[in-house]
């Protein structure tokens, strides 16, 4: 879910820092460019993780500032295809399910990527499953008893492996899928007896 990327850059360390190390202001500013921020084709910037090298600052005319030439490595969310993720459900509606890891919310799965057969109950405002149900349409598996239903209940935390990565607005969202065999709220495959999957 995490990588370091390389990056290399020039920034500037201003005069109110002249008084820290300089590794460690170099460290603060390019902290306030990177972090939280989405870069092309590398993920979503979390941190800097270390310096790699670091040039001599050099004053350019007219700001006072020190720039320097740097490589240094960041610490990036960038989960890969088929990676697990762990994540607590959000929110739910009838077009899916939006997830959260903390410092990432735009996490989704729509209906194709729920386990089949599900469904939306709009009183409890959440999905839910029928193992081994023969209820196809939403009518019939909502007509189900209730102690039959396996609810994907906001706060639960589930398993979802990515299926898609999208560029759009918002710059970074990730389209997962609970559909296969040991995914979907944690809670299901303990009460099944199955061994659960080290969360760390």
């Amino acid at each position: 879910m995490f990588v370091l990327s390389i990056i290399k850059d020039t920034v500037a360390v201003h005069p109110s820092q002249f008084g820290l190390p300089p590794e460690q202001a170099v460290t603060n500013e390019l902290n306030k460019k990177y972090a939280n921020r989405v870069l092309h084709d590398v993920g979503l910037c979390i941190c800097v993780f270390d310096l790699s090298e670091v040039g001599e600052g050099k004053v350019r005319y007219g700001d006072g500032c020190l720039w320097y030439k740097v490589v240094f490595r960041l610490v990036v969310f960038r989960p890969f295809p088929s990676e697990v993720i762990l994540a607590r459900v959000k929110s739910s509606d009838e077009e899916g399910i939006r997830l959260t890891v903390g410092f990432f919310d735009d996490m989704f799965i729509p209906l194709v990527y729920l386990p089949e057969p599900s469904a939306f109950d709009s009183k409890e405002r959440a999905h839910f499953w029928l193992p081994n149900s023969e209820s196809k349409t939403s009518h019939e598996l909502l007509d189900s008893p209730l102690t039959d239903r396996m609810y994907i209940d906001a706060g639960e935390v589930v398993r979802g492996v990515q299926q898609v990565r999208e560029s759009r607005r918002p710059p970074y969202t990730i389209t997962c899928s609970i559909a296969e065999q040991g995914l979907g709220p944690t809670s299901w495959w303990k009460d099944a007896g199955v061994e659960a999957m080290d969360e760390g």
